[in-house]
């Protein structure tokens, strides 16, 4: 009897900790909901800049003194900060700027219609090198023109220009670059401390026009980017950040528009591009770091813009910590784009690219109206990415020279979860291409014309 009593007392104890562990593993497992884009939007804190009001008049040049215009806005940024911040506006005129300008915790920027900030060319100016990134690995290099590192409640606004004056300059060191690109990734690789990844003279990476970086509560308003070197407006580890209203005029090489990475919380709306690269492209780290750092770039909403340039709106390709929750909602195009969406991975990223919704967009002329692909270059190994539930629906386009849409997945880990619904694509070359895909499913899909009721055969008796 006494044997009986232990070996029951041994199935209640089983049972109660299988009981237990299944609520562990329930509890583990359990994937948090998706906000949806109201939710995203309405958790966006935006900044508080304090009442108090400065103008770059105000810091003219005393009689007889020999200062810099990038004097001028020291001082001003200075006395700005050491009464706890405030709007700083510079009036109407050309501002010639030989170096960057960094911004400070609870001050705006405000540019009147009419200014325009205009950067120098001289490489030494933007010395000595900051903590930046570059192509998804953290580097020391020459300063972003407009920088902005560890602030909360900072903004950009107004009607005037930024110019980066790269044209000519800046934007022809891509043709050197490959020997400091290699470095770059080689630190990475290598997980070589970022203090010693130091570029700058020597080196030819190109600066950013705009970069915010380990910031919080964040606008940009109104403002025009034209000729960046770089990446025109870099998000960097960046939370809480609106874009609105801006407007681009950059065909340098790489010149996207907005890139927000590994940033949580963002709203872009009422853009509109011109960009010789991607519009908005969403990344999160490249390879081995991007994999290590686990911060993904999350809760992006963009809507009500105005794409033209290479691609639309772009994910990866340094994408290595993970993108999810994306909404891109009620846009249009203002010119020819070569993609529309386009989410582009490789074996070498790894991360996952999932939670992507797409609705009611318009194409006109493109080469390839929805792209996702897992061999991005057609390179890499050993680290495949996860994509998963996306959602595009209601999306027009006009035509397509190449492929109407593209999947391409993994040999070992195919293509799934993708749902297509009321795609209509007038006119393509080639209309579908799929590899190594699965349960996609689609409704209401055209590519040509839409077939309508099928023509009766005449018969004769």
């Amino acid at each position: 009897m006494r044997n009986y009593v232990c070996i029951l007392l041994v199935f209640i104890f089983a049972a109660c900790q299988t009981g237990q562990n299944n609520a562990a593993t329930e509890e583990v497992n359990e994937t948090p909901k998706a906000p949806n884009a109201e939710e995203i939007v309405k958790s966006i804190t935006e900044p508080n800049i304090p009442d108090r009001k400065f103008s770059m008049s105000d810091f003219r040049p005393k009689e007889d003194e020999k200062i810099s215009t990038l004097g001028l806005f020291s001082r001003a940024i200075k006395k700005l900060n050491s009464e706890g911040g405030g709007v700083l506006t510079v009036p109407a005129g050309d501002y010639h700027r030989d170096g960057p300008l960094h911004l400070v915790s609870n001050m705006e920027l405000h540019l009147e219609e009419g200014a325009r900030l205009i950067f120098g060319s001289n490489p030494e100016d933007y010395l000595p090198a900051v903590e930046t990134s570059w192509e998804g690995t953290f580097i020391y290099n020459y300063s972003p023109f407009i920088y902005a590192k560890d602030c909360e409640n900072v903004k950009i606004s107004g009607s005037g220009v930024i110019d980066g004056e790269a044209s000519d300059t800046w934007a022809t060191w891509r043709e050197k670059q490959k020997p400091s690109q290699q470095r770059s990734r080689d630190f990475n690789h290598n997980s070589t401390p970022i203090k010693d990844r130091v570029f700058g003279e020597g080196y030819y990476l190109r600066p950013q026009l705009v970069q915010f970086f380990d910031c919080k509560n964040v606008v940009v308003e109104g403002v025009r980017l034209e000729d960046s070197p770089f990446w025109c407006l870099h998000l960097l580890r960046c939370e809480n950040v609106t874009v609105r209203g801006i407007s681009f005029d950059t065909h340098n090489a790489n010149n996207d528009g907005i890139d927000p990475e590994y940033s949580k919380n963002v709203l872009i709306e009422d853009v509109v591009f011109n960009n010789g690269d991607d519009n908005i492209a969403i990344k999160a780290g490249r390879d081995h770091e991007g994999r290590a750092s686990k911060q993904c770039s999350e809760n992006i909403v963009i809507r009500n813009c105005k794409f033209m340039g290479l691609h639309a709106v772009v994910i990866g390709s340094e994408m290595s910590a993970g993108v999810r929750n994306v909404y891109v909602e009620n846009c249009t195009y203002a010119g020819y784009l070569k993609r529309g969406i386009y989410l582009k991975s490789n074996p070498d990223r790894g991360g996952f690219i999932k939670d992507i919704y797409v609705d009611n967009v318009d194409f006109g002329d493109t080469e390839d109206c929805i792209y996702i692909t897992s061999y991005y270059h057609n390179a890499g190994e050993g680290n495949v990415t996860e994509i998963d539930n996306i959602n595009f629906s209601n999306i027009n386009c006009k035509s397509s020279k190449g492929t109407g849409i593209v999947l391409q997945g993994f040999p070992d880990k195919k293509l799934s979860g993708v749902k297509l619904s009321n795609i209509h694509i007038l006119e393509a070359n080639n209309a579908i291409s799929m590899e190594n895909t699965e349960n996609i499913l689609m409704s209401n899909v055209s590519i040509g014309d839409v077939a309508g009721a099928p023509s009766a055969v005449g018969v004769k008796f």
